[in-house]
């Protein structure tokens, strides 16, 4: 159990970062809660716990958040940035204030905040975790864009591990699909997960554990990770895979035109 901490979590209002919150809570630290959407957050808002309402996606809202958590818990012990922006949709046309706007939520924003809370560390110990998904190491159809927002991480974090400096641990978690309304803000039409979908409690109770043990990353789904391997070896299981997402991602698409051509003819 992680206790006597000082922490920073963003994207803790539900999914994967509200259980994370939860775990916390049962020990003896002391939590600075960041998401754009606060209702769940004040109801566990007390002594240990206090609320800030931000979206992280720019450089002025991250130095808003590392301005609030030394107003209120004095250091860092850990940061943990969580919040994430999908989207699930036909990449069939440009819309550049999304794709921009995903960028700067899931790639600018983790990385500013790794170089905010390496120089306020300034040398002392400090643990930086961050959400990356199982999606930043194999692509899939509806995801495009948010796919190559995840792979932008995983491509910061093997570079970063390579120059990390010693009083920094760097936890990366990769979890696939969860049960949770994160997938449902990826589009106001309902779709079908990319297979395996796990729990978001599960999810969490690794997650911490994993960065108590010190964990450079944390792949809460053993069936991915043997998928992965068998992928490595067996190319054609990848195909049969994708050919399983592909055939949910045609049947989004069809409903999705089916509601456009609705709302026309109204």
């Amino acid at each position: 159990m992680i206790t006597g901490k000082t922490i920073v979590l963003t994207g803790a209002n539900s999914g994967i970062g509200l259980e994370v919150l939860k775990l916390l809570l049962e020990g003896d630290n002391r939590i600075l809660c960041v998401d754009k959407n606060t209702d769940v957050l004040e109801k566990y808002a007390g002594e240990k716990m206090t609320v800030m309402q931000c979206d992280v996606s720019s450089k002025e809202a991250v130095d808003a958040i590392f301005d609030r958590a030394l107003e209120v818990l004095g250091s860092i012990d850990i940061f943990y940035a969580n919040a994430g922006y999908p989207y699930y949709e036909e990449f069939n046309y440009v819309d550049w204030d999304r794709v921009q706007r995903m960028f700067e939520t899931n790639v600018f924003s983790p990385i500013y905040t790794y170089q905010k809370y390496a120089q306020y560390l300034n040398g002392r110990k400090g643990i930086y975790a961050v959400t990356v998904s199982a999606i930043g190491q194999m692509a899939m159809p509806g995801f495009t864009v948010y796919s190559a927002s995840k792979f932008a991480m995983e491509g910061f974090q093997q570079g970063l591990r390579l120059e990390l400096p010693d009083n920094i641990q760097l936890t990366c978690l990769y979890p696939v699909a969860t049960d949770t309304n994160f997938f449902k803000t990826a589009n106001s039409i309902e779709f079908k997960k990319p297979f395996p979908v796990q729990k978001p409690s599960v999810v969490a109770r690794k997650m911490v554990k994993g960065i108590e043990k010190g964990k450079k990353s944390v792949s809460p789904c053993a069936l991915f990770g043997f998928a992965k391997v068998l992928m490595k070896f067996l190319p054609f299981v990848r195909t049969m895979y994708w050919g399983l997402e592909k055939r949910k991602f045609e049947d989004f698409k069809q409903k999705s035109r089916a509601i456009s051509k609705e709302s026309v003819t109204k």
